[in-house]
């Protein structure tokens, strides 16, 4: 039994938070109206928390994703209100958040800092420039183009396995595509190996000849350009941009994270148990606001399920 529970607890606990709110919501909760509205809800925290497993595979991680979010949703949009076309507003976002993470990889790697230091004083000037770009002000209405906001509205039509009616949004798409690149990347390529070696031992990496600056600086970049995707869908979502949308991702990000490494026996994060802790999370929020409970509450559970999750995996390592 303390076998199953160590291996399989995160997933249990995931098994019967479902069933806590299937028994109190029959009707509505297990619809696939409902499933397809959780994955929409989630798909920009399943793509910040899916890239932030990048580096957390090397025992870093990236406290500036949410402003980074925020960040590249203002810029795009402050584009558009110049008169930029779409495609420009996105490219130069994207670009935006790839940057940002390089330059927190150079901290990191190049530079020594540690990433709480390194990535609390970029998320501190990442949400500074948003502040400024925008003024301090949410851009919306004619500033967005339909085109850009029409995005988050589509997606495809699900009639044909009989779901009259039914839509899978791009969004939720889009968080599909990204968990499939960070699982070839980091599953089955020689790039996500190296990370799990200086995630597993720095010095032993340095010894075996892998390029561990040049690979966290990359890792850092890429989670960066994650978190830039995730404040374009956001933005597309809601049809506006401002400073601190994207403010809630961080930290869901990484209880996601941590959620999943919680079902490994190593501890080690993996991105496909990344999803499973998005999921809980996910599934929480829908659950409790159809209970019409308050948001607070949430937050509290969600801080107790993370100190729980790691605690017992702490305690079950021990034992072993």
């Amino acid at each position: 039994m303390g076998l199953i529970l160590r291996r399989y607890g995160t997933l249990l606990g995931f098994l019967a938070i479902i069933v806590f709110f299937w028994s109190q919501l029959p009707e509505t909760f297990l619809t696939a109206r409902n499933l397809i509205n959780i994955s929409q809800q989630i798909s920009m925290l399943a793509v910040v928390a899916f890239t932030m497993t990048i580096v957390m595979v090397m025992n870093d991680f990236d406290l500036s994703v949410g402003s980074t979010a925020s960040l590249a949703g203002v810029v795009a949009a402050f584009l558009f209100s110049l008169g930029y076309p779409v495609w420009a507003g996105i490219s130069v976002a994207l670009l935006v958040g790839l940057l940002g993470g390089l330059f927190n990889g150079i901290l990191v790697s190049f530079f020594g800092i540690l990433p709480f230091v390194a990535t609390l004083g970029t998320l501190t000037m990442f949400s500074g420039t948003a502040f400024l770009i925008s003024g301090g002000k949410t851009i919306f209405g004619r500033d967005i183009p339909g085109t850009f906001s029409g995005f988050a509205r589509s997606g495809v039509p699900l009639d044909g396995i009989g779901l009259a009616g039914v839509t899978m949004p791009f969004l939720s798409i889009m968080a599909v595509i990204v968990l499939f690149l960070v699982w070839f990347a980091l599953e089955q390529t020689t790039f996500g190996r190296r990370l799990y070696a200086i995630g597993g031992n720095m010095e032993a990496a340095k010894l075996a000849g892998i390029r561990v600056r040049t690979l966290r600086m990359s890792a850092f970049a890429l989670t960066g350009l994650g978190a830039a995707t995730a404040g374009l869908m956001y933005a597309s979502r809601v049809a506006s941009a401002n400073p601190t949308q994207g403010s809630g991702l961080m930290l869901d990000a990484i209880a996601a994270v941590f959620l999943g490494m919680t079902m490994s026996e190593e501890g080690e994060p993996r991105v496909l148990a990344t999803l499973v802790g998005v999921l809980i999370l996910g599934i929480l929020d829908n659950g409790l606001t159809q209970l019409s409970v308050d948001s607070y509450i949430r937050e509290i559970l969600v801080g107790a399920i993370v100190v729980s999750a790691v605690a017992f995996s702490s305690i079950s390592k021990q034992k072993r």
